[in-house]
């Protein structure tokens, strides 16, 4: 079994993203969840999940249950060790220095050396406490952003104890929307692009579609997890600015900083209610539905472009994501879609943006 490290704004959607990575992915406490296995190299592209460790053993919130689990754990390992301890949000008040040096003591007392600079395994010992977040009544996972805002469940005190097995690459900095050669106001930001291109099943060898791609940030996501990438807007411009940026970051002989080869790509104008694509032709479709009055919309009825485009999607792949402004999940069984999980984001006070997993009809457990 292993243990999870989530970002620890967004439990819910965390969880759900890390099941592109993970099986049997369970939230246990703020910030964490465990999984019955895992992909260490999809682990490394993940947006919302930290890190992932070989479970030791977990307990309560405390230092003396963290001394109590490594004391009695089998550790078939040999080498240099360190320990590093994170107390999520600073719940459980524990020391974390002072959790190493009594952790990295046991480790001691067991025959090992410690190196803090440069070991051969790294222990994590992660403490929280707090409500734990719960489905609504019709098993919709949600999750809000503002404070106080989430629905929570009963409250928890969990310390867990891990072998560091992979970590997510943080290098989402370098790719802000306003740093691209190609930017417009309201680009989606990286970490979410990221995490709706996992969730829709981006990895080497996928095809991920973005038929309104705008900027391509979605698609430079996908393509650096190793997906081919495809979108067509309906605008010249953005199509040719989406071409710009995805040429800067896709095209390079050296591997992605997830160790992946970059995918391939093409974009072209396009109707996302008319796709140029034979039946079942990708993977996983995303796409960020335009925000009402702040759209330039030039064809079709927002209503009708939406719907046509999630009829499209469910014609072109089995799985979609959608980011929107509001719940299209009405349009979406039309199409013939199957609500797999839903989630609010809230952005400001103004703005919540949706994020509905649409499966086709029968996949849903």
């Amino acid at each position: 079994m292993y243990l999870l490290e989530l970002g620890g704004e967004d439990d819910a959607f965390a969880a759900r993203e890390a099941e592109s990575a993970a099986t049997g992915v369970d939230r246990i406490a703020p910030g964490l969840a465990v999984a019955d296995a895992i992909v260490p190299a999809h682990v490394r592209g993940l947006a919302y999940t930290h890190r992932a460790s070989e479970l030791v053993g977990r307990g309560d919130a405390d230092l003396a249950s963290a001394r109590a689990i490594l004391e009695a754990a089998a550790i078939d390992r040999e080498g240099t060790v360190a320990v590093r301890a994170t107390d999520v949000h600073g719940t459980s008040g524990v020391s974390t220095e002072h959790a190493e040096r009594e952790l990295g003591q046991v480790l001691v007392d067991r025959g090992f050396a410690v190196d803090l600079d440069d070991p051969d395994h790294c222990l994590r010992a992660v403490f929280a406490a707090g409500p734990l977040e719960k489905s609504n009544d019709d098993g919709v996972l949600e999750s809000l952003e503002d404070n106080g805002d989430a629905p929570t469940g009963k409250e928890v005190s969990v310390c867990a104890l891990g072998w560091l097995e992979a970590e997510s690459v943080r290098d989402f900095g370098t790719r802000a929307p306003t740093d691209k050669p190609f930017f417009q106001p309201g680009s989606m930001d990286p970490l979410l692009a990221r995490a709706v291109a996992n969730i829709a099943g981006a990895r080497p060898g996928a095809t991920i579609l973005d038929p309104m791609c705008g900027t391509g940030g979605v698609l430079v996501e996908a393509g650096l997890v190793g997906a081919d990438a495809i979108g067509t807007d309906a605008q010249a411009k953005m199509a040719d600015g989406a071409r710009t940026n995805l040429r800067h970051f896709l095209e390079r002989d050296e591997p992605s900083p997830t160790g992946c080869d970059r995918g391939t790509w093409h974009v072209g104008r396009g109707d996302a209610t008319r796709l140029p694509l034979v039946d079942n032709a990708v993977d996983g479709v995303v796409f960020d539905a335009p925000y009402g009055r702040q759209s330039k919309i030039d064809t079709h009825r927002l209503e009708d472009l939406v719907a046509g485009a999630l009829a499209e999607a469910r014609r072109v792949a089995p799985r979609a994501v959608v980011v929107a402004d509001r719940s299209w999940a009405s349009e979406a069984r039309t199409a013939g879609w199957e609500i797999e999980s839903a989630f609010e984001r809230r952005v400001h006070r103004s703005l919540t943006r949706y994020v509905m997993v649409l499966e086709e009809a029968g996949r849903c457990q």
